[in-house]
């Protein structure tokens, strides 16, 4: 039966299609090859959290988006923002009949993500991919842009961060020679997030240095409790992933109360702070980007820049 309505969906879409060749559309090149899009698409359904925050930082509200992988079914901070916008499902498993009951005119994700449910998701509506996520946040929101015809207010939104980058990093002067260590706890496991990473290019489009062992232009290191002293840094921000059961919560609390955490010089100095994993990590976009900006501010003493 599911078979049956996303063929009778992609035969619709097909319908569509026709009349937005007839109408107008353009070309975008993408992690998947060459899509017709439409001119204006009015019915977008976005299928990374990037995406989520992309779409709304050019002022465009979504019909359909994969669920944040923290909250109810949003960030806090884009809550009010998404207010009607239908889940979908979540980055890793989409609801292709879901989405075809939308009737998107154009849909938007990622090939790290959707690479094999991709010519289901084109039979539904024109599909443009990105290559990737992580520290590529920027590049892709140029891409989505493009395929909504939104260019300019995507340079809009990168001056204005650009600008806040520009006025931070002097601000901050000598203290970008801080050496920032950045952990994140998960459920079942422990990263020391490298350079590859949405906060470690945040972090380095700001100028501060990284340890030696985390100035590496890779995702990140899984660690055990013995690498602890792997940790060390000048500071050091952590992150909890936790979904709600308590469960990282509780194994942060094991880690940063083990001796080998309360060793490090950087624990001894008080240069240790949580920082929110949905900011720093999952949301991943332009709207968390400025929220990481805030945080640096707070942290630093430094004047608000918006």
């Amino acid at each position: 039966m599911r078979t049956k309505s996303i063929l009778l969906a992609a035969f619709a879409a097909i319908l569509s299609l026709i009349a937005v060749t007839a109408a107008g559309a353009r070309e975008v090149t993408h992690a998947m090859g060459v899509t017709d899009v439409p001119d204006a698409p009015k019915r977008i359904v976005v299928l990374t959290n990037e995406g989520t925050e992309a779409l709304l930082g050019m002022g465009i509200k979504p019909v359909g988006a994969v669920r944040s992988w923290l909250g109810k079914p949003w960030y806090d901070h884009i809550a009010q923002r998404m207010e009607g916008v239908t889940v979908v499902g979540d980055e890793l498993a989409v609801n292709l009949e879901l989405i075809a009951s939308l009737e998107p005119d154009l849909i938007l994700g990622t090939k790290f993500r959707q690479e094999k449910i991709y010519s289901q998701l084109s039979a539904i509506a024109p599909t443009v991919l990105s290559e990737r996520i992580r520290s590529d946040w920027k590049g892709n929101m140029k891409l989505y842009a493009a395929a909504v015809g939104k260019l300019p207010a995507a340079e809009a939104a990168f001056k204005a961060y650009d600008d806040r980058v520009a006025a931070i990093s002097k601000a901050l002067g000598d203290k970008k020679a801080e050496k920032i260590s950045l952990v994140r706890f998960m459920p079942g496991r422990t990263r020391i997030l490298l350079k590859d990473t949405f906060a470690g290019n945040v972090l380095s489009q700001i100028g501060f240095a990284r340890p030696a062992n985390q100035d590496r232009m890779e995702f990140a290191d899984e660690v055990t409790k013995e690498r602890t002293p792997e940790f060390e840094g000048d500071r050091l921000f952590y992150l909890v992933y936790d979904t709600g059961d308590g469960k990282t919560a509780a194994a942060a609390a094991d880690w940063t109360s083990d001796p080998l955490w309360n060793n490090l010089a950087v624990v001894k100095a008080g240069k240790v702070g949580a920082v929110s994993d949905a900011v720093w990590n999952t949301a991943g976009g332009i709207l968390a980007a400025n929220l990481m900006l805030d945080d640096i501010e707070k942290i630093y003493g430094l004047p608000a820049s918006r």
